[in-house]
């Protein structure tokens, strides 16, 4: 009894399972709506015939798919430094300290604890392996800190005086050497003051197409010299320089120049100055301001003691103990000496004899020279030198990565390759999938025209590079489809050949006869330049050639209708003619061209010219002032007075501008 009990509470509590229970109440079945048990037999619906499945697919327009490249890690930077253990790295990185120990075991490096101190190129190695960009953070320790002379770059607007300013400050001639008296490209050399003091300058091109030098030498320096001339007051390159100044976050020491000259006005430079933002002390700021002269070499001795006083204030100081940190400033290709590189130190000792790694390039120094020339065995912080032995040339701006063996520099430097090319194919990838994706709209067609640079330091290909893309127009697309630094090989005439290139060279020697004369039977265009302006418009007006043009229609000339003639016609001769006799009272008449005609200045009629006679005889053209016979095709309501348009096709090419801030463009 107590279990029957127990059993029909069960069956109370859980519904669901009362259709098994044999001694389950009325009460209960009432509750369920008196619905039978069992199996439910399914209801027959009724069939219905589909329609249409005979009948061929409804043709759709296909609509792509909004494609997006797969995630990845390779837009993470992490921060690395000297000394960083496996498990910060992991933290950063997101990978477990497992995986970063197999990645260490397979480059040959061994790793007893997640908390032992790791080098930085074994950090970067391990970065790489996962995918990530690292940014290196050098640490300003070591046993031994001392002063460093400060690093000061001269930037500004182009021919403004800054190579004459530095001239006149080191007794030597660099403007003069120079192509056309300006500079094509970013040196590096120190300048001993009488006081004893030393300054490293670096010299910055002024042009506009040199816009990632000055980025360059801002980004490397201490302090900026703003170099602005008083008879021409603040320009655009000017104010790009001050930008490159502030964005960089360098003080900035302004230099009026050519202040002996009749037109010098250097208070209202001070005031164009204020008025673009740089309070100058005079007005309550906190930037100097110094009138100097480099022809006459006056205010010299004022803006030397502006530069020490303004390095005093910084406390510049830099370890000189350890492995050194330095900057490429340039690179070039020398034929006797292979890759050589001018470089900065930052901070610490570059050494003769060390391996180093720098951008995807590595070698070992093989000699040390200094701004003078003289060969020497180390380069302290400040130091601006230029050293050989690297297997390749390096991109300007890359770091000095000094290594402790050839191993070593040989696994970063292939590790850095392998991610550089990783990128740029990713950065492709992206570029193809919206151009894919609009593909189904239509977009004007370019003429391509493909380009070789050849330069003399690497920089400048850089620059040059960058300056041939802004001559790109709705019409003609420039390639750079090379680039390289050194003279005109055989091997870049064969590539100019295979794809119809021009050949390019800036600042370098002229080729062998043999050479030119084998690009003159290839009808290859060789354009060697010095100077930034006439390269620019020399490849401005080959663009202009090679540009297919617009068609548009224009006005020829203009007749107007003194009579009208009508000639019957016949069985042989056909049906009526109307003839209008014109006189051409503007420009020309043309029998090719299209006639277009008004009737109290308003459009009648346009149609193509049927025969045009002058005297008796078929013409070409009638020019203004004589008269004609003009008929036009399916008109014959021709009335005294009516003006008759002659319109014809032009094509329209592209313009070279050069404005006044020496950008040019088509």
């Amino acid at each position: 009894m107590y279990k029957c009990l127990n059993y029909e509470i069960v069956v109370v509590r859980n519904l669901a399972y009362d259709a098994r229970c044999f001694h389950a109440s009325p009460e209960l079945w009432a509750r369920r709506g008196g619905e039978p048990f069992g199996l439910k037999t399914p209801k027959k619906e009724k069939y219905i015939r589909r329609e249409g499945r005979n009948q061929p697919p409804v043709e759709a327009r296909y609509v792509p798919c909004n494609v997006k490249a797969p995630k990845s890690n390779s837009d993470k930077t992490v921060e690395i430094f000297e000394g960083m253990t496996l498990d910060e790295l992991a933290k950063r990185t997101g990978k477990s300290v497992s995986s970063l120990q197999d990645i260490l075991t397979n480059v040959g490096e061994k790793c007893e604890s997640e908390f032992e101190p790791l080098s930085m190129d074994i950090v970067e190695l391990a970065a790489m392996e996962v995918g990530v960009n690292v940014k290196r953070l050098h640490l300003a320790e070591g046993t031994e800190i001392i002063p460093r002379p400060p690093v000061v770059t001269v930037i500004g607007h182009v021919d403004h005086g800054k190579t004459s300013l530095l001239d006149a400050l080191r007794q030597t001639s660099v403007a003069a050497r120079e192509a056309g008296g300006i500079t094509q490209h970013l040196g590096a050399f120190v300048v001993v003051m009488p006081s004893g003091a030393a300054i490293t300058f670096l010299d910055t091109p002024g042009h506009a197409a040199f816009s990632a030098m000055r980025a360059r030498g801002a980004a490397v320096t201490d302090i900026v010299v703003l170099v602005v001339a008083a008879d021409d007051g603040v320009m655009p390159q000017t104010l790009e320089a001050m930008s490159h100044a502030k964005a960089a976050k360098v003080p900035i020491v302004v230099a009026i120049n050519k202040c002996d000259k009749p037109g010098a006005n250097p208070e209202k430079v001070k005031l164009q100055l204020a008025s673009e933002g740089l309070l100058l002390e005079e007005m309550g700021g906190d930037v100097q301001a110094i009138e100097v002269s480099a022809i006459q070499k006056t205010g010299l001795d004022n803006l030397e003691e502006a530069l020490l006083l303004q390095a005093e204030m910084m406390d510049l100081k830099a370890p000189i103990d350890g492995p050194a940190h330095a900057y490429v400033v340039e690179a070039r290709l020398d034929k006797g000496r292979g890759p050589l590189i001018t470089t900065i130190v930052k901070a610490r000792t570059l050494t003769c004899g060390q391996h180093v790694v720098i951008g995807s390039e590595w070698g070992r120094i093989r000699a040390i020279k200094d701004t003078v020339g003289r060969l020497t065995e180390r380069a302290t912080p400040a130091m601006p030198v230029e050293i050989e032995g690297l297997r390749g040339l390096p991109m300007a701006g890359d770091d000095v990565i000094v290594v402790h063996s050839e191993e070593r520099a040989r696994m970063l430097s292939s590790g850095r390759t392998r991610k550089s090319e990783e990128n740029r194919l990713r950065r492709k990838l992206n570029e193809d999938i919206p151009s894919t994706l609009e593909s189904s709209e239509e977009v004007p067609q370019r003429v391509e025209m493909p380009v070789i640079v050849k330069a003399d330091v690497q920089g400048t290909v850089q620059a040059v590079t960058d300056a041939l893309r802004t001559l790109n127009s709705s019409q003609v697309l420039v390639n750079v489809v090379h680039v390289g630094v050194g003279p005109i090989s055989q091997s870049d005439v064969d590539l100019a050949q295979a794809c119809g290139a021009c050949i390019v060279g800036f600042n370098i020697k002229t080729p062998p006869v043999a050479l030119s004369q084998a690009a003159t039977r290839a009808n290859i265009k060789v354009i060697l330049h010095r100077v930034i302006y006439h390269l620019l418009e020399d490849i401005g007006n080959l663009i202009i050639e090679k540009a297919p043009g617009t068609f548009e229609t224009q006005v020829a000339g203009k007749a107007e209708v003194l009579n009208i003639f009508e000639v019957k016609g016949s069985k042989t001769k056909g049906p009526d003619v109307k003839i209008a006799g014109c006189r051409v009272v503007e420009g020309f008449v043309a029998r090719t061209g299209t006639m277009r005609l008004l009737r109290t200045g308003e459009v009648v009629f346009e149609g193509l010219c049927a025969s045009l006679k002058r005297e008796k005889q078929d013409v070409d053209s009638v020019k203004k002032g004589n008269e004609c016979g003009l008929v036009i095709n399916d008109w014959y309501d021709f009335k005294i007075g009516d003006v008759i348009q002659c319109l014809e096709q032009v094509v329209r090419k592209p313009k070279f501008i050069k404005s006044e801030s020496v950008v040019m463009r088509v």
